[in-house]
């Protein structure tokens, strides 16, 4: 299925999005991709379909998080990869590492606990404070040291200070967790009003390219609305700045509410361009 154009209602980005229930990498353009693997079915969680190259910059973090706060006992560090992408939890995400100090962060982790901080990254923004841990549960080494890994996406965090830069970034991180929902809020009828406008979104869609229209199965897979949110907001590729923000709520109820807006506009879009395909056919 062609992925449509993604229309957010919130000025968190400002180039070409899509949304996409198979979830493949939002940044295909960039040429450190690799493909691996094509998605097998339209519910299957967030699986790329490249493996990424690691690389950042310590003096692209931002001053904000340097704050070298006296330690407490309970403190959590982690090691963090910088992406042009967002992590969300229950996320599939494959990399291929081979820059030399991440290859000495792969040697260290193997042997401890398997756990690294993805975080999103770009030029014009930097590093962002909240990005979501990412656990190895699978990997190769080559001969020539490089790894191929594939991850999953755990809990959040929000960093509170760094460490260290070198040879990789090291940080303190707090868990971050949404908060409980009040009475009023129905967060299962948002769940469902959220799957009825991606199944309206991506059967739009296929009609608009050419393709034989199919029933779209059940999207929710009997998840809980937090989970629920998280893959929503994993296919919403091309719009890292968007997920980013839907990652950072602390809310489930506003997450959902969010993607809702932003599937009506995606489909009040996509509508337009039927009703001018319609008129307009040979164009």
């Amino acid at each position: 299925m062609a992925s449509p154009q993604l229309i957010p209602s919130h000025s968190s980005f400002n180039h070409q999005a899509s949304i996409n229930p198979n979830s493949s990498n939002p940044f295909l353009s960039s040429p450190n991709l690799k493909p691996i693997a094509n998605p097998s079915s339209l519910l299957q969680w967030r699986k790329f379909q490249r493996f990424t190259s690691l690389r950042c910059s310590a003096s692209s973090f931002p001053e904000k998080h340097r704050m070298n706060s006296a330690k407490s006992d309970d403190v959590v560090e982690l090691p963090l990869f910088p992406l042009p992408l967002v992590l969300f939890p229950g996320a599939v995400l494959p990399l291929q590492i081979f820059e030399f100090r991440y290859r000495i962060m792969m040697h260290t982790l193997l042997h401890t606990d398997l756990r690294f901080g993805v975080i999103y990254s770009d030029a014009e923004t930097g590093i962002s404070g909240v990005g979501c841990v990412g656990e190895i549960v699978r990997h190769e080494r080559l001969a020539d040291d490089r790894f191929f890994l594939i991850c999953k996406g755990q809990e959040r965090f929000r960093i509170t200070d760094l460490v260290r830069t070198k040879p990789y970034l090291v940080a303190e991180v707090d868990w971050l967790e949404d908060r409980p929902s009040v009475d009023d809020e129905d967060l299962e009828g948002l769940a469902n009003e959220v799957e009825s406008c991606m199944k309206d979104v991506i059967r739009l869609s296929n009609r608009l390219n050419g393709k034989l229209e199919k029933e779209v199965k059940d999207l929710r897979k009997n998840h809980f609305p937090t989970p629920f949110s998280f893959f929503v907001g994993s296919t919403f590729e091309g719009a890292p700045r968007e997920q980013q923000a839907l990652l950072e709520l602390e809310c489930t109820a506003a997450r959902l509410k969010r993607e809702k807006e932003t599937l009506r506009n995606t489909l009040n879009y996509l509508s337009a361009a039927s009703a001018l395909k319609y008129v307009f056919p040979s164009s």
